[in-house]
Order: C-alpha cells, then sequence, then structure tokens
C-alpha cells in the first residue's frame, strides 16, 4: 500500500494499492466506477451500481471514491476544512477534455482551499504519443506545449503530471504533493497497459472519516 504524504485534514484518510495487492480493509464498500475516459463526475454517497464516469465526489462520512488505474493518472484531493474528498481518472483523453476542472467544480468549495496528491502514473520520460495527443491538449490550451519534449518525428513524450499541475493552478488549486511515481518503469510495484498490456489495475481511494464523538 501507498499511503499519500500530503498535508490533509485529519478527517481524511486515503490510499494506494501496488502491483498485487488485495483490496484494503476499508469501513464502506466505495463507490467503484465504469471508467470511460470521459469527464462525467458522481457523488459515491448516492452512486448506485458502478456508474459510467471518471471521477467521483463525497461529503458524507465513509463515503469511498476510487479510481483504477494502469498508467492513466489518479488524482485525490481534499479540502483544507475536511469536508469534502475527490478521486479523478485522468489518463490522457480524460485530461485534456477536463476531467480534473470537472471534480474540482463539483467539490463546490474555494479552489484555494484544495489540496491535491497526484498518484502513480506512466512517467514523463517513458510516455510517447503521437500528433494527435499532443493536438488535443494544445486545442484545449496552448501552455501544455511545455509538457511535451520531441522524441522522434510526429512523436512527444508527455509529462502527465505537468499537465495535472497546470490544470489544477488554473483552477486556483495550487498546492499539489506527489507526481513521482513511474507505473511503467517499475514492473515490481505497479502495473503499466503501455508495458504489459495487463488488465491488472491499482486503485486510489479517499474518504472522510466519521467525526469524533
Amino acid at each position: 500500500m501507498i499511503v499519500p504524504d500530503w498535508p490533509a485534514p485529519a478527517r481524511v484518510r486515503a490510499l494506494v494499492t501496488t502491483r498485487g495487492e488485495a483490496d484494503p480493509a476499508l469501513p464502506a464498500a466505495p463507490a467503484w466506477l465504469r471508467q470511460v475516459h470521459g469527464v462525467a463526475v458522481v457523488d459515491a454517497a448516492s452512486a448506485a451500481g458502478e456508474p459510467e464516469a471518471d471521477a467521483s465526489v463525497a461529503r458524507q462520512p465513509n463515503a469511498i471514491c476510487v479510481v483504477k488505474a494502469a498508467d492513466c493518472l489518479p488524482v485525490l484531493l481534499a479540502d483544507d476544512a475536511g469536508s469534502v474528498v475527490g478521486a479523478a481518472h485522468a489518463g490522457w483523453r480524460g485530461l485534456s477534455a477536463g476531467v480534473i476542472e470537472a471534480t474540482v467544480e463539483q467539490m463546490r468549495v474555494a479552489p484555494q482551499s484544495l489540496i491535491a496528491w497526484l498518484g502513480p502514473a506512466i512517467g514523463p520520460t517513458a510516455y510517447e504519443v503521437g500528433s494527435e495527443v499532443r493536438d488535443a491538449f494544445l486545442t484545449r490550451d496552448a501552455r501544455a506545449v511545455s509538457a511535451f519534449t520531441p522524441n522522434r518525428p510526429g512523436h512527444w513524450l508527455l509529462d502527465l503530471y505537468a499537465v495535472a499541475r497546470q490544470r489544477l493552478a488554473a483552477r486556483g488549486v495550487t498546492r499539489v504533493h506527489g507526481g513521482g511515481l513511474c507505473t511503467y518503469s517499475d514492473p515490481q510495484r505497479f502495473p503499466s497497459f503501455r508495458r504489459d498490456g495487463t488488465r491488472e489495475r491499482i486503485a486510489a481511494f479517499v474518504w472522510l472519516e466519521s467525526p469524533s464523538p
């Protein structure tokens, strides 16, 4: 297990599984999602079944947000008051389309009160993409050009972490932690779809504990 290293309030709990880890002991059943690389956000407390979405938020105690990934970027969020948490699945499609922005909006607090943690994802020295991916990002925000490094004709290395930080900052979320764990380059610890074509996934959980009596 990985416990995010971020200055979250005491009520906030977060865990990330690694390769081969069983689901951790949790205070309730997580709100699993049918992830489709989109921007839909659901409320973890009221989600039924496995809704088609790539992010969730929670305000009620023990309503557990969770996203799965195997190279895509899990983004966890919490506010300073410990009143709301969120989790977003940010692969390149969702990230370019605005899944982070949609999650911040659904948290319905001042963005300046939010902190974020960027979980394990394919790193900037391993993630080669083509022109269509670069174009998708630059069409939405030309500043993303700094996250692309030319690699060979028509191909670039993409830094998902850099784009996530840009998108968060643009929304007013400037306190961002994590972002140093590469799934592709650490096969002992993480599954990687790009490396192995695997169906195995890590899971990133975040929730609020019940307040102390």
